[in-house]
């Protein structure tokens, strides 16, 4: 299981290294000026160099790139003053430190992210097992058309209706906002959980659908037949023996729909005004704050790519032919 996990994480490390080249050298691409967004409209040459010098913009691309990169591991120093490890930068718009902002920033996604995991894994696998277990009535086709519904709405469209019914009309929900969950637990989940369950709702669908397909298929399976023809019961045989080789591919799913998790909690940031780190990511686009960008960019794949190893692990937990390999 080392040596696994080991090779995971130096696949990790490479794609990383990847994501920030790609993503620094492409932002230099770009027309656009950061030195001028910074100084302002009234700019004048002077004023343009000293920032320039300020932040570092004045040598070669590559050289910033590197510098760059050892300023995550080791600190760098700007004319500005030293900036510790884990350095980013400094945000060319607001001229403070990039990691303290997304410090601010990451508990939000985070708990975003992690409680509408949370939701549709429940909810989504409960109901295909449900529907699996009672294949062919009135509840496997209510619950399969209610999974297609799900499938085609969108969390912007869902979100607002959610504010305008249960938020301002009926008043049964609190506004969604965050609080530290050390500072008030209460608060922390009244908050989040419209956000939750607008977030999972898409996810819920398809993890539903996929979970019945899987259970139906494992229940025709040689060695779930062997064990019915032994006597066990039809409970026994669902849980013990069906459920364990329907897990395997919806962990691997799981692990693929991370990337698509983060991208719906940006959609979902934006929708009921949390501030986040993914709408962190779409004003540092917009204003075109590389420090910024690149920070919130090397974060969340660090966040994504942390869960994948994880999901891997459990993967190669359930089924030892993954580790073998």
């Amino acid at each position: 299981m080392l040596r696994f996990l080991a090779r995971r994480s130096l696949g990790a490390i490479v794609i990383l290294l990847l994501i920030s080249a790609i993503t620094f050298f492409l932002f230099f691409a770009l027309p656009a000026e950061p030195a001028r967004l910074a100084c302002g409209k009234s700019c004048d040459p002077t004023s343009l160099a000293i920032i320039n010098k300020n932040l570092g913009l004045d040598e070669p691309v590559p050289v910033q790139y590197a510098k760059f990169m050892a300023g995550i591991v080791a600190g760098r120093d700007f004319a500005v003053g030293h900036c510790d490890a884990p350095c980013f930068g400094y945000s060319f718009v607001s001229q403070e430190p990039v990691w303290g902002t997304i410090v601010d920033r990451f508990p939000t996604t985070l708990s975003l992210a992690l409680g509408g995991a949370a939701v549709f894994l429940v909810c989504g696998i409960g109901i295909g097992m449900v529907a699996a277990w009672r294949r062919g009535t009135w509840i496997d086709k209510l619950f399969s058309s209610l999974s297609l519904l799900g499938a085609s709405l969108q969390i912007y469209f869902v979100g607002v209706l959610c504010l305008a019914w249960f938020v301002s009309g009926l008043g049964i929900m609190d506004q969604p906002a965050y609080y530290p969950f050390t500072d008030n637990p209460a608060k922390w989940f009244s908050g989040m959980l419209l956000p939750w369950l607008v977030l999972s709702l898409i996810f819920m669908a398809n993890y539903s659908r996929m979970t019945r397909s899987q259970m139906v298929e494992q229940l025709q399976e040689d060695h779930v037949r062997t064990a019915r023809a032994k006597g066990l019961s039809g409970r026994t045989v669902f849980f013990r023996y069906a459920w364990r080789g329907a897990i395997a591919p919806i962990v691997t799913i799981f692990g693929i729909d991370l990337g698509s998790l983060f991208g719906g909690a940006m959609v979902t940031e934006y929708t009921f005004t949390l501030h986040g780190i993914g709408r962190l990511a779409v004003e540092s686009v917009q204003l075109t704050d590389l420090p910024m960008l690149m920070g919130v960019m090397l974060v969340s794949a660090a966040a994504i790519v942390m869960f994948n190893i994880l999901v891997d692990a459990a993967y190669a937990v359930i089924d030892p032919r993954v580790r073998l390999a």
